[in-house]
């Protein structure tokens, strides 16, 4: 017969720098933190951010993950290898397969062969060699530079190709809001066309059918007034810049995207933000969904925000 964890701190195996706690009721782990550790809400979240604590020996960063009577929470006292500052994103759920983070309008994905600037793919390239030199991440898809929001990589060349070849299937949700210029007359609608790329690398809609790759976009207005309209985007298909080209062919352009028609730059960055991504995870499938909010600047444009 086991003996019951008792539910103080203790040291485990012979590691006096970590405590733990037995999980009684389900809850939340930044609410257990605090019900459970001597720690204040500040300190939690910082050992959290740190990688300070750990679930069943993995560890966790989310404040909201939640917890299940029998797991053990661990929290080292002694600093792991600090990392150095991560500029331009916030990782919201990191584990074995996958990161998923929150970008900041400014920041690539990716450098092209030509540039050499820091990119949330370098970032976390750094971040996970903390742990193992020989770590890698990979792309799955992209943001615009000056798109911000939710996005996801992959921790190796298999989960990439999974999450790649079942893209369709594996994303349940989608969402973008954009801030677009004018007010439009139709409060919701679909945008389908055949986007191709000219030479000099600006994509559009074919006059003619079957000519490109088909993209589906569907919108739906949260606010508007007689300058800007609000939209919750949800992308069908996830083309190159596909509702940037779209939102131009209904005649109302991103703001603060030139390249697409835009003449307005209040915000002084682009009108758009990935704001939910839902998917089943590629290899427990389970479904996780990540929203963040919709950024105050767009909101600022309206008298009474959302």
């Amino acid at each position: 017969m086991h003996k019951k964890k008792p539910n103080y701190a203790k040291p485990a195996n012979n590691r006096p720098n970590i405590s733990q706690y037995t999980v009684k009721e389900p809850t939340e782990l930044l609410l257990f933190l605090l019900q459970k550790s001597k720690l204040g809400r500040n300190s939690a979240k910082a050992y959290l951010s740190r990688g300070q604590v750990s679930v069943n020996d993995r560890v966790i960063k989310e404040y909201n993950c939640p917890l299940e009577p029998g797991q053990t929470v661990s929290i080292r006292k002694d600093k792991v290898v600090e990392e150095a500052p991560i500029a331009g994103l916030t990782i919201l759920h990191e584990d074995e397969d996958i990161i998923v983070i929150q970008k900041e309008a400014g920041l690539l994905s990716i450098a092209s062969p030509k540039e050499n600037e820091m990119t949330a793919y370098r970032q976390l390239t750094a971040h996970v060699r903390i742990k193992d030199p020989k770590s890698r991440i990979f792309v799955v898809h992209r943001l615009d530079r000056d798109t911000s929001g939710v996005m996801m990589f992959a921790k190796s060349e298999r989960v990439q190709q999974l999450l790649q070849n079942s893209w369709q299937d594996a994303i349940k949700e989608r969402t973008y809001v954009a801030l677009v210029e004018g007010r439009l007359k139709k409060p919701e609608g679909t945008i389908s066309s055949w986007l191709k790329e000219s030479s000099t690398l600006k994509m559009y809609s074919s006059p003619h059918p079957n000519d490109g790759q088909h993209a589906v976009t569907h919108y739906k207005m949260i606010q508007s007034n007689a300058n800007f309209s609000l939209l919750s985007v949800e992308l069908e298909t996830g083309r190159k810049n596909q509702i940037r080209v779209h939102m131009q062919d209904l005649g109302h352009p991103i703001v603060g995207d030139k390249k697409y028609g835009s003449k307005s730059n209040v915000i002084r960055r682009m009108g758009l933000h990935a704001r939910v991504l839902a998917f089943n995870h590629p290899t427990t499938g389970e479904l996780l969904r990540f929203e963040s909010d919709i950024p105050k600047s767009f909101l600022s444009q309206f008298k009474q925000p959302v």
